[in-house]
């Protein structure tokens, strides 16, 4: 059997189909809905080309409290209209859902808002800050069944991903023993400041005031997918992290390393770090009989070698199979049925965004939702508090959100 490619056809995108083809299945939009920013920092003015690969969208508001910020998007979108106040946005009869884009700490109010004034809601990840404020925003959902509410976890939705879930779900890899995951950067974090008036603003990823961290920024995106294959109640999350590095003022953790146990026995460790971008984003789910590694936009399924391997194939001081080194980081003994997992290599985030629509379109909870999101929300609080205590936290029952009855 030769080196190949993978192809899986789930759910309504085929993973080999091309981003723009995936989206365009969908046909022209009749009834366009009208949708509203909240927040335009970076990644609120991404949504600005996102938004254009859905029909069924079309940008009528966006707001920022930053003057210089809203500049820029009037520059950009010079015909949208633009508010500074996210309440006379959310007034705004044109605005039928709304992405929220802002500092994680301002998920809370400007989501609850936006609920009340029955608009359709897309919060970016993490969902929300805070145990208490968790539950009250899925509280909120849960009572207003009518408005869809998804959660910016794109990697849920996206093609590669839901591909080699269905692998892992399907039992190519076998019962699953352990994930690895790590989302390693060089380099500050920090982005130019206009005026040293705005710094906690622009930078409030580095306050923890405003921000999570590396869990929340970065590790809650892994932490959905195995939450999502792993397919068991959580039952603790322990870790460390510190600021060793960039000794610059700043109140989050430059490097983190988060453990969850689950009740099956699986443990799935996160990893990141600052100061070396080493492989970057890497999931790897370990399998008796395989394993499936992601990158953002790659994927393979490896599966096991020779299980009853020659003495000339192991280290005959630990009895492990021999390391074929790292220029090998995809082969094993086995290496001609090594499949690479097929899939666009656009960003995800359309794909989402799509999702969302027709959610609104047909009425239904997506898969990514106020349920999950609020237990990812608790995942990341719980790794932040053990970090900070050096404390195992259990994980509690009534933290296993669903929405419906």
């Amino acid at each position: 059997m030769k080196r190949r490619d993978f192809l899986i056809t789930g759910g309504s995108i085929a993973a080999s189909v091309g981003l723009g083809q995936a989206l365009a299945r969908t046909g022209p939009a009749t009834d366009q809905i009208g949708i509203g920013i909240i927040g335009v920092g970076s990644r609120g003015k991404q949504h600005f080309k996102f938004l254009q690969d859905v029909p069924m969208f079309k940008l009528v508001a966006y707001c920022d409290v930053l003057t210089f910020r809203l500049d820029e998007a009037k520059a950009e979108e010079p015909g949208v209209r633009a508010y500074a106040d996210y309440r006379r946005l959310l007034d705004d009869k044109d605005v039928e859902a709304v992405i929220v884009s802002t500092t994680f700490s301002e998920h809370h109010p400007v989501v609850l808002a936006a609920l009340d004034a029955g608009k359709h809601v897309y919060c970016e990840k993490t969902m929300i800050k805070g145990l208490a404020k968790t539950q009250e925003v899925f509280d909120a959902a849960q009572k207003r069944p009518q408005q869809i509410f998804q959660t910016g976890f794109q990697y849920r939705t996206s093609p590669l991903f839901e591909a080699a879930a269905a692998l892992i779900l399907n039992g190519d890899i076998g019962q699953i023993t352990a994930i690895n995951c790590q989302w390693n950067r060089n380099g500050n974090w920090r982005r130019p400041v206009p005026d040293s008036k705005w710094e906690r603003q622009v930078n409030w990823r580095m306050y923890r005031e405003y921000s999570g961290g590396l869990v929340a920024e970065l590790c809650s995106h892994q932490m959905g997918f195995c939450d999502w294959v792993i397919g068991s109640e959580l039952q603790h999350i322990q870790g460390v992290g510190g600021i060793d590095y960039w000794a610059d003022g700043r109140e989050t953790y430059d490097n983190v390393h988060v453990v969850t146990r689950y009740k099956s026995g699986v443990t799935a460790t996160y990893a990141s770090q600052t100061t070396n971008s080493l492989d970057g984003f890497r999931i790897s789910v370990l399998g008796k009989k395989g394993t499936v590694i992601l990158t953002t936009r790659q994927g393979w399924l490896v599966p096991e070698g020779n299980v009853n391997a020659a003495p000339g194939d192991l280290d005959l001081v630990s009895g492990a199979s021999v390391d074929v080194g790292p220029e090998n980081a995809y082969r094993t003994a086995n290496e001609d049925s090594t499949q690479r997992i097929d899939a666009p290599t656009d960003d995800p985030t359309p794909v989402a965004l799509q999702k969302f629509s027709e959610a609104i379109r047909d009425q239904q909870q997506p898969v990514s939702n106020a349920g999950s999101g609020a237990r990812i929300s608790v995942m990341v609080q719980s790794a932040i508090d053990a970090m900070d205590a050096g404390k195992v936290i259990p994980w509690r029952a009534e933290h296993n959100y669903q929405l419906g009855p």
